[in-house]
């Protein structure tokens, strides 16, 4: 059965790596600042480290106030799994168009999934190869998954 990684555990071995770069942990997960997300992930994907190799999802959640990525990872070679969350708002205007950095260099398997989130959720993703709607069609007005959606 695979092992899950505490946040706090995580979060203390992520911090030795890259100070700094957690605003909160629990015993389930651990928050990362949308600044540090990318160097966050290649520290996490590094084989001499965590050795996290499978990104097994991402969702998004809208809050109203702010935006919340939530990033499911595995390491098949050690059998542990973990949870990185990031919450993302835009400049100055909330309910804008919040955006976060791509995981597509790290995790190719970050594609269609940050694809489909901002189809729904209009999260930018900067530095995706190739951010255009999955689901929905081009010209569509809106992200239908939003709460402030009225489509």
């Amino acid at each position: 059965m695979t092992k899950i990684i505490s946040g706090s555990d995580l979060a203390s071995s992520l911090e030795e790596k890259l100070p700094g770069c957690i605003t909160e942990s629990n015993e389930v997960d651990v928050w990362v600042s949308p600044e540090s997300l990318l160097p966050v992930c290649e520290i996490l994907k590094d084989p001499d480290g965590l050795d996290f190799s499978y990104l097994t999802s991402i969702s998004a959640v809208d809050y109203i106030d702010s935006f919340e990525l939530v990033y499911h990872i595995l390491s098949m070679r050690n059998n542990y799994s973990g949870v990185i969350k990031c919450r993302c708002s835009s400049k100055g205007n909330i309910r804008g168009e919040p955006t976060v950095a791509s995981v597509t260099g790290i995790w190719k398997g970050a594609d269609l999934q940050e694809r489909e989130i901002w189809d729904l959720m209009g999260i930018k993703f900067d530095g995706h190869p190739n951010l255009k709607r999955i689901l929905l069609w081009e010209g569509f007005d809106g992200h239908p998954l939003r709460k402030d959606y009225l489509g």
